[in-house]
Formats: structure tokens, C-alpha cells, sequence
């Protein structure tokens, strides 16, 4: 995502915990600091993107992150978060004159690279728009949901269907095998075919133990957010939550993945 900021023209100030990463990106041009609070402190839009809610929570609200944030700028949540953390971040930033916008983002490392990574994007008006514009450097599609917040829940739905995808697809890789089919065969004929998802491309990229490696903690802490959610909205998803169960990968919290 730096790489390609720094590309479109824009300058970009950087908060990077090891010196091996801040030298890289420093000699890319990007202005870069061992404190988050100085690299937010000039910027007129904020790209935060943590592994988990938790971590948002951690860096955004109880570490001080939008109390450093100059008034009239944006933050971006570029986080898969619970849609309650992202108010909470509006709430935090409006005694200080900043606006949040949700973004979480679908998509891999080599989808950033070719700017071809989908961002969904929940916020309305001047704000949403500026931050439309900046993500384009990297972002193939931007996907408008509605207002702060309706981006968390689309994404939480995305993944909940998608881990559904990866269970059916595991399982599907486990019958072929045991007719004599290559797993490698069966994730590229489903690749180009009607069964074609996400899940089989990556399947066919790394092999099904590997990928499942990938995606299970990912998935884990999705699915427990999703679950969450839905149950404080007061929303039954125990059908699409059982859809999520029906294959070989163990997705209880502190399990490792299994195929």
C-alpha cells in the first residue's frame, strides 16, 4: 500500500515499529517514525490497517491515536472490525473536528501490488470521498456501503460466506483425493468453472494445507466478530454460522487449522 502512495504522488508519513522498515520506506521517500502520534499529527487522511479489533481498540482509542489527528482530517479503518469499535471512533473523534470513515479491504498481497484490492468503504459525503481518491492508488474497486459502519457489517458477511466457501472446498479436495484426484486438478478445474471462488483460487495457488494455514486464523477471529455482531444487532446468523462448520478446518479460538 506504501509502495504504491508513494507512486500516485502522495506524500506519506509512516509509523513503523522495526528499523529494518523504516529504512526501506525511508528511502522510498515515505517520512518515517518509531511514534504513531507524529506520523498522524500532519496527515489529512489517516490509513489504519491492525490484524484485529482488539488492536484497533488498543491503538486508536486507548493508546490516544485520534486524540494526536489534526481537526478536519480522516481516519480510515482499513481494520475488519466490529462495527461497535468503529462508532466508538466517531464518538472519539468528533470533540476533536475528525471524521471516520469504516474500509475494511478484501483482497491479497499481489491484488495490492497490481491495484486490483476491493475496498469497501462505509461513510458519506467530503470525507468518504477523500479518502475514495487516496485509496485508488492501491484499490481496483471501491465499493460504497452506506453510512459509517454498514462497511464492517458487509465484510463480516463476506467472510462468514467465504469461510463457508473454504470449508465445501476442503471437503470437495478430500473427496477427490480419495477417487485418485490431484487436489492441484480439482482447484483449477474449479478456478475456471462454475464453482469458481476465491477460495479455489487460492487453493490452486498454494495447495489446500497451505492455504488453509493462510486464512484459518484470519477467519477464527472473523467469525467470532461476526457472531458478535449479528447477536448485539439482535440478528439470527446461525444458519450461515453453521454453513461456516461444515468442512475439515477447525476454526475454535487457539486451535490450529487441520485439512
Amino acid at each position: 500500500m506504501v509502495e504504491r502512495l508513494l507512486a500516485a504522488g502522495h506524500p506519506v508519513h509512516l509509523h513503523a515499529r522495526r528499523p529494518e522498515v523504516r529504512a526501506r520506506f525511508a528511502a522510498l521517500g515515505a517520512t518515517v517514525t518509531d511514534d504513531p502520534h507524529a506520523a498522524v499529527r500532519p496527515a489529512a487522511v489517516v490509513l489504519v490497517c491492525l490484524y484485529s479489533d482488539a488492536q484497533l481498540r488498543e491503538v486508536a482509542l486507548t493508546g490516544g491515536l485520534v486524540s494526536s489527528m489534526s481537526p478536519g482530517s480522516v481516519l480510515a479503518v482499513h481494520v475488519t472490525a466490529d462495527p461497535a469499535t468503529v462508532t466508538d471512533l466517531v464518538d472519539a473523534g468528533r470533540s476533536r473536528g475528525v471524521e471516520v470513515v469504516d474500509a475494511p479491504v478484501s483482497g491479497t498481497a499481489a491484488d495490492i501490488r497490481g491495484g486490483r484490492l476491493t475496498v469497501l468503504l462505509g461513510g458519506e459525503g467530503p470525507a468518504a470521498d477523500r479518502v475514495a481518491g487516496v485509496v485508488a492508488a492501491y484499490a481496483g474497486q471501491v465499493v460504497r456501503t452506506g453510512p459509517v459502519g454498514s462497511a464492517q457489517q458487509v465484510k463480516l458477511l463476506n467472510n462468514v460466506v467465504f469461510t463457508a466457501h473454504v470449508q465445501l472446498l476442503l471437503e470437495a479436495v478430500a473427496a477427490a483425493e480419495s477417487m485418485g484426484v490431484p487436489a492441484t486438478v480439482l482447484s483449477r478445474a474449479f478456478a475456471a468453472c462454475s464453482a469458481r471462488s476465491a477460495a479455489a483460487e487460492g487453493v490452486c495457488a498454494v495447495g489446500p494445507v497451505e492455504y488453509a494455514r493462510r486464512v484459518a486464523p484470519f477467519l477464527e477471529k472473523d467469525l467470532r466478530t461476526a457472531a458478535a455482531t449479528a447477536s448485539a444487532l439482535g440478528v439470527d446468523l446461525s444458519r450461515l454460522l453453521a454453513a461456516t462448520r461444515l468442512g475439515p478446518l477447525d476454526l475454535r479460538p487457539g486451535t490450529t487449522a487441520s485439512t
